[in-house]
């Protein structure tokens, strides 16, 4: 059964639909596999060995019986510990949470049970997700499985350290500003963040509403692509939620397989052509925009003007809508409560919760956050953030008037070492220096690998106008079709 952990979410699909194995014995070579290496992995904050193996006999008995069955059906995924599971923890990583068990199921959830997937658990990320390096998890850091000393990214650290290590084919992540980009770079796996409002936020746990986006992680891009036609799709429940058809991301891919990229324009971002990166980053997200060109895409470059200010903008807006979600951890509705010994106010209850329950990154954003909004800090410091997001945003448009997508690295180095950054917190946020605009604008984007430097993956990034997400599928595919997909050293 462990050969099975080495197919593709298309091939298991397929697998289990011809009958030559079942959805259960997928589940269970998944679960043995974690079993066997996440002790050294820690992708996973809980296996929820009991509910995945009942999905899977659920879905076995349903095509036994001559159903109709999705096209992921009996696939195993694993979820970020940031969306609602009915029943299952969900602590997004912190003591503030620590054994929650919510009464419902996100949407993104409930479109997973739907298409018959068998969630195999929750995966580690950095509280409330933040962070760039799920370092800041309460509950210990995950490991890269390319180099067990470097960290897989953040905040979804865990889901793609989950897929880059077998235990899983498929799973979900958030992205705020990175989340699901930087750890496919780091991890050497595919991350692709929708665009904001094509997939549903009801149950998702809030950081900053404005920018969260949940998607898909994979190790490659039609199995990516497969999994965000699964979970996209207007929700009533969710007030952001785009009243529109998916595009047909699943199509785009296919087309780009085929590795034809004639007529498509490709604007590389001339603030981001290498400036700040590390060399072998930089030499491997080059061979690849050749490898583009040789397919037959004409690439420009672009010049975005306002993207050097994306990075402090976005330290003002994530960090201002952070302070205010936060708010509803208190101690008193539910959570963590601590010093509620009759000798405390309401008062002390909350702020001795607050202090027992957060950890220093989710302390140091609340703080940044609340000061922002604070009478007569707002319009000099929120409400300029804002006037930037406006600018960011018109440099896209403007952008996207020239060419079909936009192309740069995914982050500016490969995987760091643990604790070389935690001591400075705007090295760790420089990161998500390319990843940020695309937040700040609302579009989608997706992170493919690229090469490698100093044996570690490279990510490049394509970023696509609001509701094209196809045309970054496309060329994502044609780029895979070429450089191919990243295999990670034998745990």
């Amino acid at each position: 059964m462990s050969d099975l952990t080495r197919l593709t979410a298309a091939e298991l699909a397929a697998t289990i639909a011809a009958g030559d194995v079942s959805a259960v014995e997928v589940a269970q070579a998944h679960l043995d596999r974690i079993a066997a290496v996440d002790e050294r992995v820690h992708a996973f904050l809980h296996v929820d060995t009991e509910g995945a193996l009942a999905a899977a006999r659920d879905v076995d008995a349903k095509r036994a019986a001559g159903e109709a069955l999705g096209p992921l059906a009996g696939v195993p995924v694993a979820v970020k510990d940031v969306l609602a599971t009915k029943g299952v923890p969900t602590t997004a990583a912190s003591k503030i949470l620590e054994g929650w068990r919510p009464p419902y199921d996100a949407t993104i959830v409930e479109r997973l049970r739907a298409a018959g997937t068998v969630m195999l658990g929750k995966t580690n990320m950095d509280e409330f997700a933040m962070g760039s390096s799920t370092e800041y998890s309460a509950y210990g850091a995950t490991n890269n499985p390319w180099d067990l000393g470097r960290i897989p990214g953040g905040s979804g650290g865990g889901s793609a350290a989950a897929i880059a290590a077998y235990e899983a084919p498929l799973a979900i992540g958030t992205d705020t500003g990175g989340s699901i980009r930087q750890p496919g770079a780091v991890t050497g796996t595919v991350g692709a963040k929708p665009t904001y409002g094509g997939t549903s936020r009801y149950g998702l746990i809030a950081f900053s509403s404005s920018l969260d986006t949940p998607g898909p992680c994979a190790r490659n891009v039609q199995d990516a692509a497969l999994l965000h036609s699964v979970i996209a799709g207007h929700d009533p429940r969710d007030s952001t939620s785009i009243p529109q058809a998916v595009p047909d991301v699943v199509a785009a891919a296919r087309q780009g397989a085929s590795g034809d990229l004639t007529g498509v324009k490709i604007g590389l971002v001339t603030e981001f052509n290498g400036e700040g990166a590390e060399a072998g980053v930089t030499a491997a997200f080059r061979d690849a925009v050749e490898a583009l060109t040789k397919l037959g895409a004409e690439v420009v470059e672009i010049s975005c003007p306002h993207f050097q200010y994306a990075l402090p903008a976005y330290y003002l807006i994530a960090p201002s809508e952070a302070s205010s979600n936060l708010a509803r951890f208190d101690g008193v509705r539910f959570g963590l409560r601590t010093g509620d010994d009759g000798k405390h106010s309401l008062e002390e209850v909350m702020s001795l919760t607050r202090e027992a329950g957060f950890g220093p990154e989710v302390k140091r954003r609340i703080i940044l956050g609340t000061y922002a909004l604070s009478s007569g800090y707002y319009d000099a410091y929120y409400g300029q953030a804002q006037k930037v997001r406006t600018l960011i945003t018109r440099d896209f448009t403007s952008a996207f008037e020239q060419v079909d997508v936009l192309v740069s690295p995914t982050t500016p180095f490969v995987a760091f070492p643990f604790g070389s950054r935690m001591d400075d917190p705007y090295q760790m946020y420089l990161a998500d220096l390319y990843t940020i605009p695309t937040n700040l604008y609302g579009g989608p984007a997706i992170s493919v690998p690229c090469g490698l430097s100093e044996g570690l993956p490279v990510g490049l990034q394509i970023m696509a106008p609001t509701m094209a997400d196809d045309r970054m599928y496309r060329v994502a595919a044609a780029l895979e079709s070429t450089v191919g997909v990243l295999t990670p050293p034998a745990l």
